[in-house]
């Protein structure tokens, strides 16, 4: 029979830092042995005291040992190995790398079960007795086991920290109160933990609200889905059947009916299901927020709390408003518009082609989505603007690769052609602008400049009111002065109240029909909102005329 395994052989031949049999095995001065790459570890984090210290009597050495291998140790482990000692378990009460020690163990130390505030030490369930069985104990206060201890001690007087001072935010010991934070308005530290607890309570009721109102948005976007689908496959259905009795005359004419169907089909379900990502993503961040202010709140430590407590990070606000869908515009239109069809002939076909095509091309399913409000949100839609030469005033000069425009008054030696301004300080866009879009625009101002959008058809040669920005129905301005805006559309012109600012933003939705222009600082503020219905793409524009007068369209990062 196998000789039983002694535990006393196991634990005098286990490395006291490891906890594992020993590896090439040294023995300090003090008479303990180690790993040797256990002690080599363990002194190289002492390398800056200059002093090395035995982890088990304290003992310290000075300079560093230069440690041997114990070989009558080594060849007694083989032995043993041989007989069938194996490496002792892991002891899972003692304190390993990542756990609170017992302050009060020698030796080998324990895990620490407790953590007291008053004593300012840890201890394992053995030394915790006393503060359970004697009297003088009974009030101590006990927490889950803590590394940060001596954070709660007052580095000026050495004092525990009971005080918070709200005049420095901090927290204090009596004395400071009574010293340097005299006359200031301090409370106990467990007064202003209630206090921020139930500033926590309110926040939390914030969030949690506001998961509930986000998780409603996404059943309405569900929902959404799925009447676009439904009457979208509906009508590829009925037109199919309206398109076969026109046999081969009209085969080629129900093909492309079908696929602008499925094509607004997949954009307006992309769209909702964009919008439902950024929700769910939102409930997400929402209640990892939620949760780690329910760790902040359920910390049993004050000091720790309040330490921890100004770290938070603002909650930041909601990326959306509440989603409004308004009634859906079925395609059963489309259907519609192909029964007339039906009793024609090939000599009307081409004429109801472009209606039905028109008509697919127009549906809007889906609520325009509220516009943005904060700057980053507007980011969400930039749009890089380049001016081009060919439509550009000759009094105009074009630099920082065509972003910019500086009224000369001198004409600039460029040839002539259709698309320029003749009389007109003005300029046009290279990019056409359709969807949601927004730019912003730096101007200097000693004069006036106009900041546009126009159709490409605005006139362009000479001086009637069909050539300038705002002065016909083909155009709208916002005209900046040193002190003042205009608004001016179809030669009316509406003053803008509003502070006066060097940067001015644009939001374009195309389809929605809104302009909008802001004044950009921390906050964005709404100058002037155009709603109508935009039927050709658009162009960006500046009129620049008077000396000096620039307008730069920034890149937006």
């Amino acid at each position: 029979m196998a000789e039983q395994e002694n535990p006393l052989d196991r634990e005098r031949f286990c490395c006291s830092i490891c906890l594992e049999l020993l590896k090439d095995p040294v023995t300090t001065g003090c008479g303990h042995s180690y790993c040797l790459s256990c002690i080599n570890t363990h002194w190289d984090k002492e390398d800056a005291r200059g002093s090395y210290s035995c982890p088990q009597c304290r003992q310290t050495f000075t300079p560093r040992p230069v440690l041997l291998k114990s070989t009558m140790l080594a060849d007694s482990l083989e032995e043993l190995k041989k007989t069938g000692l194996q490496a002792a378990p892991a002891d899972h009460c003692c304190a390993g790398p990542e756990d609170v020690a017992c302050d009060f163990c020698t030796g080998r130390k324990l895990k620490a079960l407790k953590s007291c505030l008053v004593c300012l030490a840890s201890y394992c369930e053995k030394h915790l007795q006393p503060h359970f069985q004697a009297p003088a104990f009974k009030k101590h206060k006990l927490v889950e086991p803590s590394e940060k201890l001596q954070e709660n001690i007052c580095s000026r007087h050495n004092e525990v920290m009971k005080m918070f001072c709200r005049t420095d935010q901090q927290c204090i010991c009596y004395l400071c109160s009574v010293d340097e934070h005299k006359g200031h308005d301090t409370v106990s530290a467990a007064a202003e933990r209630t206090e921020r607890q139930r500033e926590l309570g309110l926040r939390r009721q914030t969030i949690q609200q506001r998961v509930q109102d986000t998780e409603k948005d996404v059943k309405l976007l569900q929902q959404e889905e799925k009447a676009i689908n439904g009457s979208a496959d509906k009508v590829v259905k009925d037109s199919e059947k309206i398109f076969t009795e026109l046999i081969r005359l009209l085969e080629k004419r129900s093909s492309d009916v079908k696929q602008q169907i499925i094509s607004q089909q997949q954009t307006e379900v992309r769209r909702v299901r964009e919008l439902q990502e950024r929700l769910e993503q939102e409930i997400i961040e929402l209640k990892r927020k939620d949760h780690e202010l329910k760790q902040l709140s359920d910390t049993e430590d004050h000091n720790q709390f309040l330490h921890n407590y100004p770290s938070l990070s603002p909650l930041s606000g909601s990326t959306h408003s509440s989603i409004r869908i308004r009634p859906l515009r079925n395609f059963e239109d489309v259907t519609a518009a192909v029964s007339q069809v039906r009793g024609r002939l090939q000599d009307i076909l081409s004429e109801t082609e472009t209606k039905i095509l028109q008509i697919v091309s127009q549906l809007d399913v889906l609520l325009s989505q509220p516009e943005p409000e904060t700057r980053a949100d507007f980011l969400r839609y930039p749009q890089e603007i380049t001016l081009d030469p060919n439509t550009a005033h000759k009094g105009l000069l074009l630099s920082e690769g065509n972003r910019k425009v500086t009224w000369t008054g001198k004409l600039q030696s460029c040839s002539d052609h259709p698309d320029r301004f003749t009389v007109w300080g003005q300029v046009l866009s290279r990019e056409s602008l359709t969807g949601r879009c927004y730019w912003e625009v730096e101007v200097e101002v000693r004069g006036e400049v106009g900041i546009a959008v126009t159709y490409k058809n605005i006139s362009r040669a000479g001086n009637s009111h069909e050539c300038g920005f705002g002065f016909n129905d083909k155009s709208w301005m916002l005209n900046c002065n040193e002190n003042s805006y205009n608004f001016y559309y179809n030669r009316i012109k509406t003053p803008v109240s509003g502070p006066v600012s060097s940067r001015v933003g644009v939001y374009l939705d195309h389809s929605a029909g809104v302009l909008s222009f802001y004044r950009v600082s921390d906050t964005m503020t709404l100058l002037h909102r155009v709603q109508t219905t935009f039927t050709q793409p658009l162009y960006a524009g500046v009129r620049v005329c008077y000396d000096g007068d620039t307008a730069e369209f920034c890149k937006l990062k």
